[in-house]
């Protein structure tokens, strides 16, 4: 049985999963900056098996203290998404662009499970939504500040606004108070600004693409948005599977769906 333990380390947060063959049967999520606490996760999902390690990162900071910690506790075979193993998707970007991993491995899972034109959107730290075409090819797409990264900024620039936590908007047209103004305007700004990239990527591109999300506040920002068709919660540990397949040349270890998320309709 082909198993391994996927790390998608992030700027705040680093999720860890156990694949076997191709399924993902476990997830757990550790902060970034806790290399020990990601480490003894990994080893957990791996229940006492030296197990190959794959690690993806957009902070190598701190992906290195967490392969680091991983050699420590005797990991096993530990990959790196770059190095040892490449992303099995086409681009089609300036010359010299250097994007992400997560958004590149994203965007290999979602062609991979919908195989046709789609636009991606990781809400974390940051908010990305990206255009993969009909032939599965990376175009690119928008880099923005997350839901959280927004509070924060409106609590640091200013004397008079507080630092909140993200929560839930309520039903309410309006704001009644400062909290509720602030989260209500971050909230519709970013459903907005994907919504107006989504339309901008449909003119570029001749046809509406279906919509995909991911990242750790996906769900709580677009599980009503009928502009969204799959949620998908770790979408980035599917792309590492991907990689890895085509790293080895295993079908048995691409990844294997099943009904995780389903499609949702447009309404009329």
């Amino acid at each position: 049985m082909a198993s391994i333990i996927a790390i998608s380390v992030g700027n705040s947060r680093t999720s860890i999963s156990r694949i076997e063959e191709g399924t993902i049967v476990e997830s757990v999520r550790e902060a970034s900056e806790d290399a020990r606490a990601v480490a003894a996760a990994a080893k957990r999902l791996a229940a006492g098996e030296l197990s190959t390690t794959i690690i993806a990162t957009v902070a190598p900071t701190q992906s290195e203290a967490i392969a680091i910690a991983l050699k420590e506790i005797g990991s096993g075979e530990i990959a790196l998404v770059g190095e040892e193993i490449g992303i099995p998707i086409a681009t089609k970007l300036a010359d010299g662009a250097n994007p992400g991993q997560d958004r590149l491995l994203c965007a290999t899972a979602a062609w991979r499970r919908l195989g046709q034109a789609c636009v991606v959107i990781d809400a974390g730290t940051c908010i990305t939504v990206d255009f993969i075409d009909g032939k599965g090819t990376f175009h690119g797409g928008a880099i923005a500040p997350g839901w959280r990264m927004q509070l924060h900024a409106m609590h640091a620039g200013t004397e008079g606004l507080p630092e909140l936590s993200p929560e839930p908007i309520t039903q309410e047209p309006y704001g009644a108070d400062t909290a509720s103004a602030m989260r209500l305007g971050v909230v519709e700004g970013l459903r907005g600004m994907v919504q107006r990239l989504v339309e901008r990527y449909a003119m570029a591109y001749g046809a509406f693409p279906l919509v995909i999300a991911t990242g750790g506040d996906a769900a709580a920002l677009f599980e009503d948005d009928e502009l969204v068709n799959l949620l998908v919660p770790d979408l980035v540990i599917e792309g590492i599977a991907c990689a890895w397949a085509a790293a080895t040349g295993s079908e048995d270890d691409a990844p294997k769906f099943g009904d995780t998320a389903r499609p949702r309709a447009h309404s009329e």
